[in-house]
This record gives C-alpha cells, structure tokens and sequence, in this order.
C-alpha cells in the first residue's frame, strides 16, 4: 500500500511538472498539454498546443485563405519516440474587407499524437519539445513563436489529466470528419464547381455552409458559396473556382461546416470532410477586386469603409462633388459658365433649365463612365482607385496642355472659334443642349485631378460594392458637382444681383485664368515628381511653343499674311514632337527607398518611405506609426501638409510621442499602396492613419487641421 501511494504521489507531482507556465507573447497564450497524466510505453499519447488569443485576435487553419500562414510545429523529442501530424480543428470564415481567411479565434487546441517508444523505462521522466510558430493577425499581423516543453512521468498506466483531459476529448470529438450516409460528387462548369450531396433519409437542410478546401489554388476564398436542395431531395453546393488556380485540380478535398449540423442518426456532426474526385473541366475563375492579401501591417480598421452604409456613402459623395466646384481648377471654368447665364439670350425660362439639365447629365454621365471604367479595370485584376490617371505622364502633360490651352482662351490670346471650322461654330450655337452635355463632360475631366473632402471614404465604399452600388454612388458625386449650376438655372433671380454685361466681365474672364495657370504649374511640379527636371522643361518649351502658334493662328484668321498660318501649323507639329516622349514615357514604379531616414537639403528627413514590410516591424515593435498616403499631384495632400504636418506644434508632437513617420507616396503608380489604401478601405488620397500600440488605428479626416492631429496624438 505505501509504494502505491507514492506511486500516486509521485504521478502526480510529475504531473504538475507537466501543467508548467505558459509562455506569454504579446497576443498570444501558448503551451503543450496532455490528455493523459503520464506516458505508457510502446502507447500513443495525444498532446495538444494550446493557443489562447487576445480578444480580437486570430490565428491560421491549415489553408489560411487569402492571406496569412498556418500554424506550425518542430518537434524536438526523445529518442525513439514519433510525433503525428497536427490535427485541425474546423476553422472559421475570418472576413477581411473583400477577402476571406480561415482560423481561429479566442482559445484553439491543436492536437498531436506522439507515439511513446516501447523502450521507455517506467520511472523516467520525457520531455517533448517543440518550437511552435504562428501569424496573429488584427489590424496588424505578427509572426510570434515560442519554446515550449511538456515533461511527463512513465509508468505502466496513465489517468486522463484533471485539466485538459475533457478538452482534448472534445476536440477530437468535433474533429471533422466523415459522415455515414453523406455521399458527395463533383463536377466542373468553367469558373464554378458543383457538388452533390446526397443525404440520409430524413437530412434536414444544413444551415450556414461553409466549404474550407485543404489546399490553396482550388476553390476562391471570398466568392460567394451557395447550397440548395433540388427537388430529388440532393443538396447542390455551388463553389466558385479560384482566380490563381493551381495545376492538377482532379479532386475536391476539405471540410464543410454547417451551424445546425449533419444528421448522422442520433448524433450531429457540425464539420465533415469531403474527398470526392472532379469531374469535368474547371478554367480560373475572375480575378477580385483585390487579387492579393492586404498589406501585413494593415489590416482593415473598424474605421474603414466596412463602417459606412449605402446612404452614407451617397450622402458623402453628394458633399464631396459640391465640394468640387471650389476646387481652384474647376471654380474658374464653372464660373464663366455661370456668367454665361447673365448675357442676353437666356431669357426663356424653359430654355435655360434644359440648358441647366443637360449640363447636369454631362456631369453625371462622364461620373458613370470614370464609375465603370475603374469597374472593367478591377474586373481584370487591376489594382486602381480615384485618381489614377494622374499616375500617368502623359495625362499629367495633356491635362497641362488643356489647362494652359483654356487659361490662354480666358487671357484672350486666342478664341475657340477660331480654331474650328464656322460649320463646327455655326453647330454649337445651334446645339446650345449639346454644348451644355459637352460642358459638363469638360467639368468632370478638369475635376479629375482633385479629390474634396469626403470623397475618399465615399469612394472606397463604392468600390468595394458590387457594380450597381459603386454607379449609384458615382452618380450621387456626379448630382453634387452638378447641382449649384443646376439651380441657378431653374432660379435665375440671382442675375439681377450682378451689374449689367459690360467690361467688368471681360476683366473677371482674364483674372480667372491665373487659376488655371498656376494648375499648369502645379501638374509640371507633379511631372517633375514623376519623371525629372528635363520631363519639366520639355512640357514647359511645349507650352511655349503652343501659345506661340495659337498666337499666330489667330493673327492668320484675323486677316494676317498666310505666313502666319505656315507659323502656326509650323509650332503645332513642332509642340507634338516636343511632347511625344512625354506621352510615351511609362515610368517604373519606384522600387522603394531605404528604410532609414533620409538627408534631405543637408537635413534629416524623418519621412520614412512606405513599405509594408517596414510598417509590419514598427507595428510589431508597439511603436506609434503614422502614415501619411499622399501624392504630389493631390491638391488637398499638399495644402495638407504644408500647413498642418509641417506645423512646428504638430513635429514637436510628433517627436515628443516617439511616433515613426511613414509616407506612403501615391505620384506613381504602387500596387502595395492601392492594396494598403484598400485595406483602410479608401481608394484615392489623401488618407491619414495612426497606428496606437494596443488600440484599434485612427483614420484622421481627408482636411487636417492642426488641433485634429493633436488630439489624435493625445489618444496614444
């Protein structure tokens, strides 16, 4: 009797060896534990790692889905002894933004068998060890790992451990599994795979599917998933193939869950594997509307666009397209327009709001057509958001050339009249409906390059939508932009409040083109940024050489020496060929700074360049970041900058809170930046976001002000 009860005692204390502490990371709470308070030699013992994640926090299945990584462990043990293959409990659909993973949150045992070796000497003691690596995603991701040991007794027969003997059983339990009475079946349709069920008599119809294949390359994770029961009784699961689709795609192999269960005679199994071969053909499915995982490091924040409904966003983009036509290179243009309602000829009431109205649908129209173009390009697998075109020398340099070509019209070097055919004139001045469509159309062109306030976020709800969402967002900006004009010509009272038509609006026509001449030299600064200092002087001796011919074909069509005509046509090919190299530059994306701060101007810059990589360290170091996503040819970033992020109050904030200072420059095109932006769920800059050790990140507003920054500092 006394040898037993030490026997027990000693079964035990080794046991409590066994339950050691845990190791602590800064997310995660990992350890080994055994179902059974000793090891049998020559048994197989089941071992689980226990992962308890911080609330918001998950972890990887064996396919992690879109992005991430599964969990993975090295075995370091005793001589003789084997350790099996994790066995995955069923994970769960981890939404994020567009894309889909599957994992784990809040506490998660993945279970082992270790087969003890039958050389084991009762008495001894074993230690297993294993290095344990894992992705802890929120807003950030985080590769975290851990040495763990379990050290266990060997004696001749072993109890179920008090602890996590009862816990390990259940998730061997609910492990899935196969099912008697299900039989499954699968064929290819193009870019969607069909799978049969066939139930067992009396199956109720399983709810919340979810199919989790075993092997990346198969089936696309964030498409969409559809069950039905057909009238035979089957259950027909719809599956979308993927867009990176791997070769060798001959079977359907994973796991299906479902929250009510799969009627297996008295019992419910809530995850049941699947393994049945494909027939037929499968071909890639279309590429999303973000191909590729965001950014480790930016993770979507609750402040993104996920928190934005369809009325919000139309609400928003409405603002932001009135805020458009005070943009100082849409404002000049919009107010001749206007002015234009005060000259005689616009007295007929129903004129005029015919007038108003196809102007309005010009607006609305082109907004549809930028909507459906960034549409088609998303559908091809295109990474682009809200200003993308100005990622583009050559749109940069014939948005300058227009700009220059209308600021040189209101400086009255030249008239458009001149420069077409009088049947063209005579049809404008007979077309004044169509003139106004073609107006409208020129408005939104010339308000490409900016980006008011609220837009952002309206904009990257919108293309985030499916197709019709995104149209009816667009088209609530294109309704904003167009309804100051709209008004005033449904309620031209207000004309009675100007002089009457005389000089003074020949004087306001020529003050209003220096906007548009500081817009051209504000896109040469932006060409500049783009390319270099000789892309800048070759657009600007292409402006020279432009004005000069328009010049000379207005002095030929006012009744000059045909000379002049010969100067202007001279000047016109000379402009084009001048240009040409512009229009066909394609500039690299530029392929990343160094991460260290840079001399700038004999200082340094505390800027870093955006990497994702670099924002992953700092996160993961529980520095406070923040990201600045900007471009050079971004009005509202500039303004931004220079009066706010530039403030010496704001730098010494920044200093003072040890915050790292990222810029993510947008000026050419980077698809880790579309992506990063994605992920915050906006789709044009500019964007601010500070990332706080231990807190959710704060999107600051699209117009800084300085007490803005602050207080967001002060939530640090």
């Amino acid at each position: 009797m006394p040898s037993r009860l030490a026997a027990a005692f000693f079964a035990a204390f080794m046991a409590g060896v066994a339950a050691a502490a845990p190791v602590k990371t800064p997310h995660v709470e990992a350890e080994l534990v055994s179902e059974r308070t000793a090891f049998v030699p020559g048994e197989a013992t089941t071992v689980g790692l226990r992962l308890k994640m911080a609330d918001g926090w998950h972890t990887y299945w064996q396919n992690p889905g879109d992005s991430g990584l599964p969990t993975a462990l090295t075995w370091k043990l005793p001589e003789g002894a084997a350790a099996g293959p994790i066995q995955w409990p069923a994970p769960h659909a981890l939404p994020v933004g567009p894309l889909m993973n599957h994992g784990y949150e809040g506490e998660v045992l993945l279970l082992t068998d270790v087969q003890v070796p039958a050389s084991a000497k009762p008495g001894e003691t074993l230690t297993l060890a294993a290095k344990a690596e894992w992705l802890v995603c929120r807003e950030t991701c985080i590769p975290e790992e851990a040495n763990l040991e379990l050290a266990l007794p060997v004696t001749g027969r072993a109890d179920v451990y008090p602890q996590w003997g009862k816990a390990i059983a259940a998730t061997r339990d609910a492990l899935p599994r196969k099912v008697p009475g299900w039989v499954a079946s699968a064929r290819g349709e193009g870019q969607k795979v069909i799978v049969t069920l066939t139930a067992p008599a009396g199956a109720a119809t399983p709810t919340s599917v979810h199919f989790f294949p075993y092997q990346e390359g198969r089936i696309e994770p964030a498409g969409r998933q559809t069950l039905v029961r057909d009238p035979n009784g089957t259950f027909v699961l719809t599956l979308p193939v993927a867009n990176q689709l791997v070769p060798g795609f001959t079977e359907v192999a994973g796991v299906l869950t479902s929250a009510s269960g799969f009627a297996s005679g008295d019992t419910q199994v809530h995850a049941m594997t699947v393994t049945t071969p494909l027939i037929g053909g499968v071909v890639a499915g279309p590429k999303p509307v973000i191909a590729a995982a965001p950014p480790i490091g930016l993770a979507p924040s609750p402040a993104g666009a996920a928190g934005i409904t369809l009325v919000g966003a139309i609400l928003l983009a409405f603002v932001g397209g009135l805020i458009l036509n005070l943009m100082p290179c849409v404002f000049p243009v919009l107010s001749l327009k206007a002015l234009s309602l005060a000259k005689p000829g616009h007295g007929n009431r129903a004129h005029l709001r015919l007038e108003g109205a196809s102007f309005a649908a010009g607006v609305i129209v082109t907004f549809l057509a930028l909507a459906a173009l960034l549409l088609a390009f998303r559908a091809a697998g295109e990474q682009f958001g809200w200003g993308f075109q100005l990622q583009s020398p050559a749109v940069i340099t014939a948005l300058a050339l227009l700009f220059f070509v209308l600021a040189l019209n209101l400086s009255g070097v030249f008239e458009f009249a001149m420069m077409v055919p009088a049947s063209a004139a005579g049809w404008t001045a007979h077309n004044p409906y169509a003139n106004a469509f073609l107006s409208g159309v020129l408005a939104v062109v010339i308000a490409s390059p900016c980006t008011a306030p609220f837009m952002g976020a309206a904009l990257g709800f919108a293309l985030a939508q499916p197709a019709i969402m995104t149209l009816v967002v667009f088209a609530a900006l294109g309704l904003g932009m167009a309804l100051p004009f709209l008004l005033l010509t449904y309620f031209p009272g207000w004309r009675r409040a100007l002089p009457r038509p005389g000089a003074w609006m020949e004087k306001l026509r020529q003050l209003l083109a220096f906007p548009l001449y500081a817009t051209v030299a504000w896109l040469a600064w932006v060409l500049g940024a783009q390319l270099d200092n000789d892309a800048v002087v070759r657009l600007l001796v292409t402006l020279v050489v432009v004005a000069f011919a328009l010049w000379a074909w207005r002095a030929f069509r006012g009744g000059g020496a045909v000379g002049f005509s010969v100067a202007a046509l001279a000047g016109f090919a000379g402009a084009a060929f001048v240009a040409w190299p512009l229009f066909t530059h394609a500039p690299e994306r530029d392929a990343g700074a160094p991460v260290q701060a840079r001399a700038t101007s004999g200082k340094l810059d505390p800027w870093q360049p955006f990497t994702p990589t670099r924002v992953s360290e700092l996160t993961a170091a529980n520095k406070p970041v923040f990201i600045d996503f900007t471009a050079a040819w971004c009005v509202t970033c500039q303004v931004n900058k220079r009066l706010v992020l530039n403030d010496g109050e704001v730098k010494k904030a920044f200093a003072e809170r040890g915050v790292e200072l990222v810029r993510a420059d947008w000026t050419r095109r980077d698809p880790a930046i579309t992506q990063a932006l994605a992920a915050l769920g906006r789709q044009g800059v500019p964007v601010y976001v500070l990332y706080r050790p231990g807190k959710e990140p704060l999107l600051l507003p699209e117009v800084l002000q300085r007490q803005t920054v602050l207080d967001a500092l002060a939530t640090i």
